[in-house]
């Protein structure tokens, strides 16, 4: 028994040192963060300001693959089939909660597939219109979407999209059903609000910041608890009268299931501080975000917002009746 008890704890204290010691080792050659969208859209602006700022930190390069398709769930799926050894990363936005119900043939178990890093930001959305839209304000945009909802349309980067789910959420709070166009993507979508062939559409400040200041859309209300700093003349949706469309579009960083505790938790340390990096503080400042507190940035911290998440628009999404499959 005491063979038995001595070879045993030699055994952990073996796997622990190894452990250790690979922590202490990684990483030791470039790793892959993948963004399940498209290039030049907010998220993969998130992204890359994350990315470059812990490559430095890490002192190895962090890759930057866009994986497009299927409102983020082809990304999403590729990490979690992926190596557990820290090299392969996934950044996702509140799509990694909602696609729970979106997509009824999910290939992968969204709370149990993958390993927890960390919150990067919380990003507020903007309800903004092609320029020359009729209703000056908010409260004059939805008596003017009641009155004339057959003839509205209301644009969106695909089925899951940031940009999808809130306009589902906008619809919802004003029990007005509208036309909805989807596009491949952020950038077509804003190429014909830009160009007024579509009416409205609901996004993230990441993508409406620049054309709001350049007034070449017009901007009706962010879904931030209070003003932002960024757009101080445009209201909140709570001003305007409607609290319940009070929603960010949160991002994190997952690893694949059964990535070491060692690894995950490195990586984390280093978001923390990429997220304090001035140049990153001023540049989400630029796009109307701030970064997560450090609390926010761990772990425990962004596996609690996944599963408070998945069960806040699990009724939305059913109520609606929208599925991707």
């Amino acid at each position: 028994m005491l063979k038995l008890l001595t070879s045993l704890a030699a055994t952990a204290a073996i796997t622990l040192i190894s452990g250790n010691a690979f922590a202490q080792a990684y990483p030791e050659r470039s790793i892959t963060m993948v963004v399940p969208f498209a290039a030049g859209g907010p998220t993969d602006t998130v992204t890359r300001l994350v990315a470059e700022t812990m490559s430095k930190d890490l002192g190895q390069q962090i890759i930057v693959e866009n994986v497009g398709g299927a409102g983020g769930t082809l990304g999403a799926s590729q990490v979690a089939k992926a190596d557990p050894d820290g090299y392969t990363l996934l950044l996702h936005h509140i799509g990694m909660a909602t696609s729970a119900t979106l997509y009824r043939k999910l290939p992968y178990d969204t709370l149990n597939a993958f390993e927890y890093v960390g919150l990067v930001t919380d990003v507020p959305m903007t309800i903004v219109a092609k320029k020359d839209f009729e209703p000056t304000d908010l409260k004059g945009l939805l008596e003017y979407v009641k009155a004339n909802a057959d003839k509205i349309t209301l644009a969106n980067a695909g089925i899951g999209a940031a940009s999808h789910l809130c306009g589902m959420l906008f619809m919802s709070e004003i029990k007005t059903p509208l036309t909805t166009v989807p596009y491949k993507g952020t950038g077509p979508a804003m190429t014909d609000l830009l160009g007024g062939q579509v009416d409205l559409m609901c996004d993230q400040t990441t993508n409406t910041t620049k054309q709001i200041k350049g007034a070449t859309i017009k901007a009706y209300a962010v879904t931030s608890a209070k003003r932002l700093d960024a757009l101080p003349d445009v209201p909140t949706v709570a001003e305007a009268g409607l609290p319940g469309m009070q929603v960010g579009i949160w991002h994190g960083i997952y690893a694949p299931k059964g990535t070491p505790a060692e690894v995950t938790q490195k990586l984390s340390a280093s978001l923390q501080k990429a997220l304090k990096d001035p140049n990153i503080v001023s540049r989400f400042a630029e796009l109307g975000t701030v970064p997560v507190t450090d609390a926010e940035a761990t772990p425990a911290g962004l596996k609690a917002k996944l599963e408070s998440e998945v069960t806040r628009w699990k009724p939305v999404i059913e109520a609606a009746g929208q599925y991707a499959d």
